[in-house]
């Protein structure tokens, strides 16, 4: 039995309207080597029967809510769980297009999960071109982060066509509490959560200006700095201030509706390594420069580029290796400028690279802690609401946090089977909300590509694959620019 985190809580909170906060992936793979040639629901329920105890969080366990909402859910195993309630199938009329999968892609990311049973769906997409089939996998981001859902993937997944041996489930079947016991439990936390509340605000204080959407308000650096002299975490040798970032109005920066628009592209992660090499980035500022002229591209073309640079939120995982035990989501987010008002590439690549460093060595000294201590400021009882609220009344907000999501997600760089099927690639399929933007760009590398996954608000952003495009303009244009940089 475990109860879920305030940051796990928040994304169920969170939903509403036209917000959902599942996360999810569209694999491709070629099924020519399964019995028949084909991948079959049946096949996959089986092997998710099979393996649902190696998932760090196990694909059996669904929500059981506290009475009247009085503290956050807790998890147990679904006593009626059957993998073949969560994995389905449609077809494309064959030879099914890109754009047909794209659209098919769309629809299912639009549809919510169901709360009553454990939060995670499977759909096979027959009829694709070439034989190939797809796989788009949804789960709820109260039950995992971007790390466990790659951890909960691979426990379904083999480094060759035959399926590996297997250790015996020995677990013990997760039971919540009884209802007397949750409700008493969350009614002795909401009697003490002032005083938790106040030492919450008291731990992000030093951090303030990196919290987005506070950092720009006036004098957030002087709280923050005064914060970190009072309560002793003075750094030493003090850090670079953090950037005081507004973000701009853009025609992604609007309320969303309920459809989404979804595309995908690849790269070559072999040249992305050798551009940073030769400019003297990581991979992870090349990522965010390609994302800065694409978005640069996007916003010129409509007579929508701003004076200044957009902001861009970076999430950033908080698990450092080993045992992490059951402690739900572990992640945070930088926020960071993203050139996109500089017109000459070199001096574009230079600015992000510049200011992704200042904005990590700032995180360093929090740790990213401040998201969990944010989290937690309000309630259980009065947290859905206001969760919902801060949502609903981001669009209308002077200071907007953040203009867009950026995230790069390093993945394994060999193929990998699923019921004797590869994976050909793997697109990331994200959450866009009125808070964070219209719009998410995700990577993720893998067996030497790195896959794009644009997910947009449709009412806002109709068509992203134009921006895959543009993505795959600035690769060109940063190729140019290595080839011609002065040898280090």
């Amino acid at each position: 039995m475990s109860q879920l985190t305030t940051v796990d809580a928040t994304f169920l909170y969170a939903e509403g309207g036209g917000v959902l906060a599942h996360i999810a992936g569209l694999g491709v793979l070629d099924a020519t080597g399964c019995p028949g040639g084909r991948l079959t629901p049946e096949r996959v329920a089986e092997l998710v029967r099979a393996r649902a105890h190696l998932a760090p969080r196990p694909l059996r366990q669904r929500l059981v809510r506290v009475p009247l909402d009085l503290d956050r859910p807790y998890w147990e195993d679904d006593p009626d769980f059957d993998p073949a309630r969560h994995v389905t199938e449609v077809s494309l009329p064959s030879p099914g297009s890109d754009r047909q999968l794209m659209d098919v892609v769309a629809e299912l990311h639009e549809r919510p999960l169901d709360r009553s049973r454990p939060l995670w769906e499977m759909t096979l997409i027959q009829g694709l071109a070439g034989g190939r089939t797809g796989l788009y996998v949804k789960v709820h981001h109260a039950a995992v982060d971007g790390v466990l859902a790659a951890e909960t993937l691979a426990a379904l997944l083999d480094l060759s066509p035959e399926a590996r041996e297997l250790p015996a489930d020995e677990s013990v079947p997760a039971r919540a509490p009884e209802t007397a016991d949750m409700v008493s439990a969350g009614l002795l936390r909401t009697v003490a959560h002032p005083v938790r509340a106040v030492l919450s605000v008291a731990r992000i204080a030093p951090y303030l200006d990196e919290v987005p959407g506070l950092s720009s308000i006036p004098g957030a650096a002087r709280v923050a700095s005064f914060a970190q002299g009072v309560l002793g975490r003075r750094p030493l040798p003090p850090l670079p201030p953090a950037p005081r970032l507004t973000a701009p109005l853009t025609p992604f920066n609007l309320p969303i509706g309920r459809h989404r628009a979804v595309a995908v592209g690849e790269l070559p992660l072999a040249e992305i390594k050798r551009i940073g090499r030769s400019l003297g980035g990581s991979v992870n500022d090349v990522v965010m420069a390609l994302c800065a002229t694409a978005l640069r591209q996007w916003l010129d073309k409509r007579g929508e580029l701003p004076d200044g640079p957009l902001v861009a939120g970076v999430p950033v995982s908080l698990r450092r290796g080993g045992p992490d035990g059951d402690e739900g989501n572990r992640v945070s987010m930088m926020t960071a400028p993203l050139a996109t008002h500089e017109a000459d590439p070199a001096a574009r690549f230079a600015a992000v690279r510049r200011d992704m460093g200042q904005v990590k060595r700032r995180f360093l000294a929090s740790s990213g802690r401040w998201v969990r201590e944010v989290a937690g400021l309000v309630p259980a009882p009065l947290a859905g609401p206001a969760a919902r609220l801060a949502l609903w009344a981001a669009p209308a907000l002077p200071l907007r946090p953040v203009n867009l999501v950026v995230s790069n997600v390093p993945g394994p760089q060999f193929p990998l089977f699923l019921c004797g099927a590869r994976v050909l690639r793997y697109y990331p399929v994200s959450v866009v909300t009125d808070l964070s933007g219209g719009l998410n760009i995700t990577v993720f590398s893998y067996d030497g590509k790195m896959n794009i996954g644009i997910v947009a608000c449709r009412d806002l952003i109709p068509d992203p694959a134009e921006l895959v495009d543009h993505l795959v303009d600035a690769l060109d244009e940063l190729t140019a620019l290595s080839e011609n940089a002065p040898a280090s």
